[in-house]
């Protein structure tokens, strides 16, 4: 049976240990395949074998409820409006939140100022406690009764009622007043990451204007079907991939690439859904619908990045599970037994500093700003027109030292001419250049798609048959009657024919008639403007190996990895060979090195899948690209490969100031607090306080401007 996925947000999800907790225990549900939550999207991905997927929906959710009773599960549709109606719940609910403290603060202000009597000034500070506090007491009340107690409104609850029980009405609701202001950062600074990397990503376009006979007609992408005509005027986005059939303008497609140059297109150009229109108007036939267009495949890329999650983000989450129990524990020791063996020590001190010490454990600081670094540093490359389709590869990243080349499509532009035709046997040049365009008339290879430009003429495919392509070697097939083999040296020696050697640079076809060597074309390609800047760049990052797999001729291969500067070149390979030399290349790295593999994604797929970190060249979104690879460079520049490298390291350095961070302030507070050195104001500050601090150091990974 198929995996089915679903996918939902979790409205008010405001926990990030909690929503560690709720994965674990669904992917202990017994018909779950994986379940992933990423706290900084608020989305839970499922996927199950399970025909009766509701069962497992209310299991879903009795789990969620139960570790946070205010957090809804919301299925998400395919349009965006779950999505906006979410934020636009979590906005209000930032705004009421805001109100709350501006009242609560006011009252706490009037309780300090005015000279009241006694009664009267506990009233403004209770009813003070009461606006700011009254959402954490019920949630501590709820938890409570569902046998959950060590929590973080729990201990917040206990801390600040003990503080009004001794007198300490200021520090009653000072305590809460400033855990809630931190909270509602810590929500901000979490939402406006989000929002920020959103923004990054704003290539969906909100409608399409379709053409219904002489009628214009606003709709939604998701409406228009394959073969319909849409109208894109200048200044909009263009909502699904097609071809031009009317117009010229300028497109911007820098949402897609990264680039800022715009690209001229016209009649009969394919255009991609996100790009946006300049100037002209462009009347486009539909190719793909929306769920299969290129905006809507990179949407889900980025979006769901987070699932295949770091070995970092594993270990952080995972430590969060062993951290919590022990700390637990040790507060409680902490309340117990000093003063059982310390002489007048008394218990309500020692509780009240384990109070203090459970406060200040929370990690949540960690379990938010570790997979937010990460998500910032996803959302920054795909900026740059590079995707990442996970944590886990742009971890790996840090950790390249060799890098595999394919040469045609990826270090040149493969984009072939014929630069020259040697005849042998009497043949002409027209008749050479003929037979060769009949052979490959059904091949879509670039070398295929040069020899007919250079023939230049209609292809009669009446009078072709027997056609077979020959894997590895070129092309046998009948042409009026006549065998015509079109292919390699391989081919010539394979079918015996006496072929003349040549020494030309380039990709060389041999053609041969009726057994009888006709002569050979040569074509050359292009390389790429920065692909030397890129093996340059790689070198100065670190990468201690280069290596060039191609199934080009040793002559041409050798040539083009001296100019680029390649340590090692391998040519003439089948797909099957370079799938070989990978692995013996793979044998010998270093232990810890990661082993990326660079192709154009299209006939890679094999060595794509074999490497550590496959990488394709998208072409400008390229399906084959997009599917087959770990990373899609959507500018198909070599260049990319060293800035995608360098965006992993920013990252990676930036997860670690958190990670050293938010440890060593615990580490700080906890040894304070259990001293009795600190104040439930300091606790709150090492919880919150550094969760904020972390937030906003991570949304640092969204800025590769400078990279």
């Amino acid at each position: 049976m198929d995996s089915i996925k679903k996918e939902f947000i979790l409205e008010k999800l405001g926990c990030a240990s909690c929503a560690a907790k709720m994965e674990n225990q669904i992917n202990a549900l017994e018909n779950i395949n994986n379940a992933t939550i990423d706290f900084v999207s608020k989305k839970l991905v499922l996927e199950t074998n399970e025909d009766d997927v509701n069962n497992i929906i209310d299991e879903v959710k009795k789990i969620v409820t139960k570790i946070e009773p205010d957090v809804k599960v919301v299925t998400i549709d395919k349009s965006n409006e779950t999505k906006k109606k979410v934020d636009k719940n979590e906005d209000d609910e930032n705004k009421k939140n805001l109100i709350k403290i501006i009242i609560s603060a006011v009252l706490f202000a009037a309780g300090l100022i005015l000279k009241l009597p006694e009664w009267a000034t506990f009233s403004i500070f209770f009813v003070g406690y009461l606006v700011i506090g009254e959402e954490v007491l019920l949630r501590a009340l709820k938890n409570i009764l569902k046998g959950q107690v060590f929590d973080e409104n729990f201990l917040m609850s206990i801390a600040t009622i003990g503080a009004f029980v001794i007198g300490e009405y200021p520090e009653g609701i000072a305590v809460m007043l400033f855990y809630q202001i931190g909270e509602l950062f810590q929500d901000l600074a979490v939402d406006r990451s989000r929002k920020s990397i959103s923004d990054l990503m704003d290539i969906r376009p909100d409608y399409a204007n379709l053409k219904i006979g002489d009628e214009i007609k606003q709709v939604s992408p998701e409406e228009v079907k394959i073969k319909d005509i849409v109208i894109v005027k200048p200044g909009e986005k263009i909502p699904l991939d097609g071809v031009i059939i009317e117009g010229n303008s300028m497109v911007d497609t820098s949402s897609l690439t990264g680039e800022s140059v715009p690209r001229e297109v016209g009649t009969s150009n394919d255009v991609l859904s996100g790009f946006i229109n300049k100037n002209g108007v462009l009347t486009i036939s539909v190719t793909k619908e929306f769920g299969e267009s290129t905006v809507a495949k990179i949407l889900d890329l980025v979006e769901n990045a987070s699932s295949k999650k770091a070995p970092t983000e594993k270990f952080i989450t995972k430590f969060a599970r062993y951290y919590t129990p022990v700390v637990v524990i040790t507060a409680l020791l902490l309340a117990v037994l000093p003063p059982l063996v310390i002489k007048d020590a008394a218990f309500s001190d020692w509780g009240y500093r384990a109070l203090i010490f459970l406060v200040i454990s929370c990690p949540c600081a960690l379990v938010i700003s570790i997979p937010l670094g990460f998500f910032g540093g996803i959302g920054g490359a795909s900026k740059r027109g590079i995707l990442v389709k996970g944590s886990n590869y742009l971890e790996a990243l840090n950790n390249v030292d060799t890098v595999v080349f394919d040469k045609t499509g990826t270090l040149t532009k493969g984009v072939f001419n014929v630069t020259d035709i040697i005849m042998q046997n009497e043949f002409t040049r027209e008749r050479l250049l003929e037979i060769a365009a009949y052979a490959e008339s059904f091949s879509n290879h670039p070398i295929a798609t040069s020899i007919l430009k250079a023939y230049g003429k209609e292809i009669d495919r009446s009078i072709i048959e027997d056609y077979d392509e020959l894997t590895g070697y070129g092309i046998k097939v009948k042409v009026d009657g006549k065998e015509i083999l079109a292919g390699n040296v391989k081919l010539m020696i394979e079918e015996n024919i006496d072929y003349s050697k040549t020494d030309s640079i380039g990709t060389v076809v041999h053609i041969s008639q009726d057994g009888i060597y006709a002569g050979c074309i040569i074509i050359s390609d292009e390389v790429k403007e920065d692909s030397k800047l890129a093996v340059k760049e790689l070198k100065n990052i670190g990468v201690s190996k280069t290596v060039m797999l191609t199934g080009d001729l040793k002559t041409v291969g050798n040539k083009v990895g001296k100019e680029l500067g390649i340590d090692e070149v391998y040519s003439e390979l089948l797909p099957a060979d370079k799938v070989e030399k990978l692995e013996e290349i793979n044998s010998v790295k270093s232990p810890k090195g990661k082993l990326v593999f660079v192709g154009d994604g299209i006939n890679d797929a094999p060595v794509l899948a074999r490497a550590d970190i496959g990488m394709a060249m998208g072409g400008l979104g390229s399906d084959a690209a997009i599917e087959a690879a770990d990373i899609v460079i959507m500018t198909d520049e070599p260049s990319k490969i060293a800035m995608s490298i360098k965006i992993a390291k920013r990252t990676n350095k930036i997860v670690w100031e958190n990670i050293i961070f938010a440890i060593g302030i615990k580490i700080v507070f906890l040894a304070l607090g259990a001293f009795g050195l600190t104040s439930m104001w300091q606790a709150v500050f090492a919880d919150v306080g550094v969760a904020v601090i972390a937030i906003l150091n991570s949304m640092r990974a969204m800025n590769v401007k400078k990279i």
